[in-house]
């Protein structure tokens, strides 16, 4: 079995360090990069190790980079990193010619970012996408951490109580260091028809808001950028409901991967 190669450094500048898996398979079929989510002020690689497994299982190396958090680093410091890693991978060999990424939550919102400026095939699970409009309909919306998990949460169990607003503004308002970013840090407002294929899910009665998955998909159609979208009945979050459309999102990456050869 292939060794994990852990806490890699990719940017030697500022220490930032990623979880490389290799492909259980005898050839590997591409890369992904699968970037964890937290609201952008918490997480870490580790949490993704049992999704990187199953996608090294199914052939692809999986890399899982750590990235500058908030409060101390605003936006678009984390899609600055993700430019950083692309770059790295690329001079060091490490990048294959098939890539997709992978996010949930904030790391669903970073994906759609790095999918539609490389043009790879993008899944989000719950990503955050909808940021000035939902503002500005929210003013009177109060913001607050307060909905916090420990440090150690399982990311397939937290975050399931269904709306909270307040939440959701909180960690938004964290991220960006000022309102003139809302609409730059908002994706479907910069889709071109360069953008990678996306497959985009939701469930129906979470904290994130599914309006911007429609959103989103609206404006891909209008690229004639094609988009698969899927809604869960409930209020699981991200990766909590990984294992109902896994299938779904193996295929999805199977298929841009076909198509793409």
């Amino acid at each position: 079995m292939a060794t994990i190669e852990r806490d890699v450094e990719y940017d030697a500048q500022r220490h930032l360090m990623t979880d490389i898996y290799p492909a259980t398979s005898a050839q590997t079929r591409g890369t992904i990069l699968l970037l964890h989510g937290g609201g952008w002020f918490r997480g870490d690689k580790a949490k993704e190790a049992q999704p990187a497994g199953k996608l090294a299982t199914a052939g692809y190396q999986v890399v899982v980079p750590n990235f500058r958090l908030a409060p101390a680093n605003h936006y678009p410091a984390p899609l600055v990193d993700m430019d950083t890693l692309v770059s790295w991978l690329r001079t060091s060999g490490r990048l294959t010619d098939f890539v997709a990424v992978v996010g949930a939550s904030s790391g669903g919102n970073m994906s759609v970012e790095v999918g539609l400026k490389y043009g790879w095939p993008t899944v989000s699970l719950s990503g955050i996408l909808n940021i000035e409009e939902w503002l500005q309909e929210h003013p009177h919306v109060v913001g607050s951490l307060d909905h916090q998990a420990p440090a150690n949460a399982d990311t397939t169990a937290i975050d399931q109580d269904g709306q909270d607003d307040e939440f959701y503004k909180g960690f938004i308002e964290q991220y960006f260091a000022t309102n003139q970013d809302y609409h730059a840090g908002t994706p479907y407002h910069h889709v071109t028809a360069q953008a990678g294929p996306m497959y985009l899910a939701n469930s129906m009665n979470e904290f994130v808001p599914n309006d911007g998955v429609l959103r989103l998909a609206t404006a891909l159609v209008a690229q004639q950028v094609p988009v698969t979208v899927r809604f869960l009945p409930g209020t699981r979050h991200g990766e909590a409901y990984l294992g109902d459309v896994w299938s779904d999102v193996l295929a999805f990456i199977q298929r841009a991967e076909s198509q793409q050869g």
